[in-house]
């Protein structure tokens, strides 16, 4: 699978756009440290491939959108993108593919514990892939993560954040998403 999709973001980019228009399974929104820096990217393809540079194919090209006064720590996050990662919406839920030279930290409502107070964040090393959001486990989990409060902003039950190359959380200098100098928030198109 990885292959098939890594062939089909090889080709030209549209240079961050989708056609308005019909339904979109998520949007996309692209963070460095605390501020939103360009608009939310609606998804109608059953996958998107978001990468720093041109040509590494069609999807999301962070190149072209940031922020001029960028700080050291984001420039530098910026470099160890690459050909990034690529979201595939898939019959059992959504699957991130790292195509980057670099991990990937991903939290997201169904890898968490419902149970626990604190986020788990998992890290996916280049070249691998992961299950990221579940479908059926959303819908038995809905319930019990609707009513979560976390520290470190609001909560989503049907969002899921990704880090380039740097971590969050309890194991990690970073203790928050927004302490990550270049992030991703998925914004999943469910029940919505």
């Amino acid at each position: 699978m990885l292959s098939r999709l890594s062939d089909s973001c090889g080709g030209g980019d549209d240079g961050g756009g989708s056609e308005p228009g019909g339904d979109h399974w998520c949007s996309v929104a692209y963070w460095e440290l605390r501020q939103r820096v360009g608009r939310l990217y609606a998804v109608h393809e059953p996958y998107l491939c978001v990468f720093q540079d041109l040509p590494h194919g069609n999807g999301l090209a962070l190149s072209l959108v940031q922020e001029p006064t960028q700080t050291e720590c984001v420039k530098r996050a910026r470099e160890k993108i690459g050909q990034g990662l690529v979201l595939s919406r898939e019959g059992n839920g959504v699957w991130l593919y790292n195509r980057s030279a670099y991990p990937v930290f991903v939290n997201s409502p169904t890898l968490d514990n419902p149970h626990s107070r604190t986020s788990v964040v998992i890290r996916v090393n280049p070249g691998y892939s992961m299950n990221i959001f579940s479908y059926d486990l959303a819908s038995v989990f809905g319930a019990l993560l609707q009513g979560r409060s976390c520290v470190d902003g609001p909560y989503d039950p049907t969002s899921i954040r990704i880090s380039f190359a740097k971590g969050w959380g309890p194991s990690y200098h970073r203790q928050f998403i927004t302490s990550c100098p270049a992030w991703l928030e998925v914004l999943l198109n469910v029940n919505r």
